[in-house]
């Protein structure tokens, strides 16, 4: 517990921070106003920092243009385009929200019927829930929505058990390659090296043969079996990477908990596992990025009903033309939990990165 504990203290702390941003830097605006007017501080300095924001700034727009674009496309109605015969334009001419209401379909929670026995009695008393309609996509003029939700469900059907079995294999094999001395332990280590560099490459060149193998077996359109093949793509870079994030931990704290009675699996659980925690969320993320936006296997394995996310935003394009605001409107909502989980993790991945030793 004490873990999950760690985790969601740390997630409090940063959708504080994140809240509390704008009011700090008001806050710092104006002690550095009120510094140079008292002559504690040089303009020069301030001038520095606003000029190197502002180019700051100028790049993360230039980065987040296509994004822009994509969102702009999506605004522009069911006819949109991503292109202007016209001209470049930076702002759709008829704005419309139904290409997401299109994606997103209609949210409504169904009333329920639930009638209750009243003891000693032959009586029943029932209680109707109302329905409740948070959108209905009818009423703006969508008659037919997309199958996002399936796609959705079918994406975490199959990311959820991959990062079960994956996070199953790669924690225990990276706690003993790194602290464990066994018979092969260089062999197998080397064989894990060779796989992080050649596993995806493998895996790209033998996908016939593994339809093949799945078609043979009746796994062709199990979500289980293509996140069994999720997991085993994603251990030998993962195990590596969590590998070297816990040979940074001093044996001392271990040497300690040992010292004080602790049993091996406390030691791992209360030590190990705690301290590795910008390890475990970058590896997570990784792991969970394997199963959410892969397409090439899922396209390949799966049948129409079982489309994941990926697949299912290829299905749009047709062969003729590509309703692009439908299309944009669609890569958007998909993307969106992707980049919110970065939002939220980017201090874990930049922490378990650098400290194994693969930053810049």
């Amino acid at each position: 517990m004490s873990l999950l504990d760690g985790i969601s203290r740390k997630v409090k702390e940063d959708t504080r921070n994140i809240a509390m941003t704008p009011v700090e830097a008001v806050r710092d605006a104006k002690y550095t106003v009120d510094g140079v007017r008292r002559g504690e501080i040089p303009p020069s300095k301030p001038l520095k920092s606003v000029g190197a924001t502002l180019g700051a700034l100028l790049l993360v727009a230039g980065l987040m243009f296509p994004i822009y674009w994509i969102l702009m496309a999506a605004l522009s109605g069911s006819g949109g385009s991503i292109y202007s015969s016209g001209g470049l334009r930076l702002l759709p001419e008829n704005p419309s929200l139904q290409p997401f209401i299109w994606v997103v379909g209609d949210l409504i929670v169904p009333g329920y019927t639930i009638s209750v026995n009243v003891p000693l009695t032959d009586l029943a008393v029932v209680f109707n829930t109302p329905e409740i309609t948070f959108l209905d996509a009818s009423d703006h003029g969508v008659e037919r929505t997309s199958e996002f939700k399936q796609f959705f469900w079918n994406s975490l059907t199959v990311s959820i058990p991959t990062v079960i079995i994956a996070m199953c294999l790669i924690v225990p094999a990276s706690y003993a390659l790194s602290r464990r001395e066994f018979i092969f332990r260089r062999k197998i280590l080397f064989v894990y090296v060779l796989l992080t560099q050649v596993g995806g490459g493998l895996g790209i060149a033998l996908l016939i043969g593994l339809y093949a193998v799945y078609v043979q077996l009746g796994f062709n359109d199990s979500k289980l079996a293509l996140a069994v093949y999720y997991a085993a793509t994603a251990v030998p870079f993962n195990t590596w990477l969590l590998k070297t994030y816990m040979d940074g931990i001093p044996v001392s704290y271990e040497e300690a908990a040992i010292v004080d009675g602790a049993p091996p699996w406390r030691v791992v659980t209360e030590v190990i596992l705690p301290l590795s925690a910008a390890g475990l969320a970058t590896v997570f993320i990784f792991v969970f990025l394997t199963g959410w936006t892969e397409f090439v296997v899922a396209q390949t394995l799966l049948g129409t009903d079982n489309y994941t996310l990926p697949v299912g935003l290829f299905s749009l394009v047709s062969e003729y033309s590509i309703p692009w605001a439908r299309f944009s409107a669609f890569a958007l909502t998909f993307a969106a939990p992707i980049m919110l989980v970065y939002l939220f993790a980017q201090r874990y991945i930049e922490g378990g990165l650098s400290f194994s030793g693969m930053e810049g």
